[in-house]
């Protein structure tokens, strides 16, 4: 859209003397103050996003010259093109909505979801009284039968299929729980439990914490508990790539220390390489959805998509760094080994931290 620019050649701003579009002293771009509408958008969309020319200038080199939007930043060839940081942020934020989107689905309480849920719980009801007359059930795990009995019996009267409480305790003895955590109802009955072992059968301080925690979940999300952790585990990976991005650049530090770079310059060249990572692996999965499975060509897609990776990885770094071929390739496999042991180490941490947290 075109854009109309005022014939004073004073800034509205700060009132100097322009000899341009835009005031050299405040950098407001002279443009008339009344617009339309559509003016007014997308001068607001292009100033956010940077969705011009700076936008077209970025994607084409980004895709076709590996390693060029990094060299041309670093001889401060700048204002054409799209900063890495904004670029990086508005790319990996469209990927993870993309990449996620299949998991968050909710179910639609449709009538056969209501009749499903009905008959769980008349099943769950059956199986609670069942289980609260066997004489192998300690005495406590009979009093929290009989409470579960109560609230799905109130459920089904009250025609409410949300209940989750009974259906937990019903699969108890299916052995619905975390694997390798106490069969325990409350965390009180398991420190009891504890009490009872001889001190060197007891667990120790990491398995009481993760116990904790289980029976925490089994508490609050019921049946929904594995959901609702990976789910929030899948909101902390966006997070944990963000922060990956600047011991990635410490590895290209590593790996090309002769080459004598500011860490800075790794950085670039670090947030480049994941905007083409995640902007290619968005059309990747784009083109998965339209193409019909019936033509079963999804496993050549990806077999292709790693070959372009893999070509477009050793041209970037041959093109930053100017190394020979053998160098450039020796460098990327121990560069990439070392980005795969940071990246598992830090899925590893922020599954911890996901447990902790929620």
């Amino acid at each position: 859209m075109k854009k109309h620019y005022r014939k004073e050649n004073d800034c509205l701003n700060c009132g100097t003397i322009l000899e341009g579009k835009f005031c050299h002293k405040c950098g407001q771009e002279n443009l008339q103050m009344k617009e339309s509408f559509g003016h007014m958008m997308n001068h607001a969309i292009s100033d956010y996003f940077h969705f011009d020319d700076q936008f077209f200038h970025t994607i084409k080199p980004l895709f076709f010259k590996p390693g060029f939007l990094s060299n041309e930043y670093m001889a401060g060839r700048r204002i054409r093109y799209l900063h890495p940081v904004k670029m990086y942020i508005f790319i990996s934020l469209v990927y993870f909505v993309l990449l996620f989107q299949t998991g968050n689905k909710t179910k639609q309480d449709t009538p056969d979801n209501k009749k499903s849920a009905k008959k769980q719980l008349e099943n769950s009801s059956k199986e609670l009284d069942s289980l609260s007359k066997a004489s192998y059930m300690p005495a406590y795990a009979k009093a929290d039968l009989v409470v579960a009995k109560k609230k799905t019996d109130d459920a089904l009267a009250n025609g409410d299929t949300s209940d989750e409480d009974s259906e937990l305790i019903a699969n108890k003895e299916k052995g619905y729980r975390i694997p390798g955590t106490t069969h325990d109802t409350t965390y009180t009955q398991y420190l009891a439990d504890q009490q009872k072992l001889a001190p060197n059968k007891r667990n120790g301080f990491i398995m009481r914490l993760i116990n904790k925690k289980a029976l925490s979940y089994r508490q609050n999300y019921g049946s929904r508990a594995k959901e609702v952790f990976f789910e929030q585990f899948q909101h902390n990976i966006p997070k944990m790539m963000f922060l990956m991005l600047p011991l990635c650049a410490l590895i290209f530090q590593i790996s090309f220390w002769r080459n004598k770079k500011y860490y800075v310059e790794h950085l670039i060249y670090t947030f480049h390489l994941h905007c083409f990572l995640f902007l290619f692996l968005t059309i990747i999965m784009l083109l998965e959805i339209i193409i019909p499975t019936g033509w079963h060509i999804n496993s050549w897609i990806g077999l292709i998509a790693t070959g372009c990776i893999i070509w477009y990885l050793y041209k970037s770094l041959r093109v930053f760094y100017k190394r020979s071929a053998f160098r450039t390739i020796t460098k990327l496999l121990g560069a990439t080994f070392m980005y795969l042991f940071v990246f598992i180490f830090c899925l590893v941490v922020v599954f911890a931290v996901t447990a902790i947290t929620l």
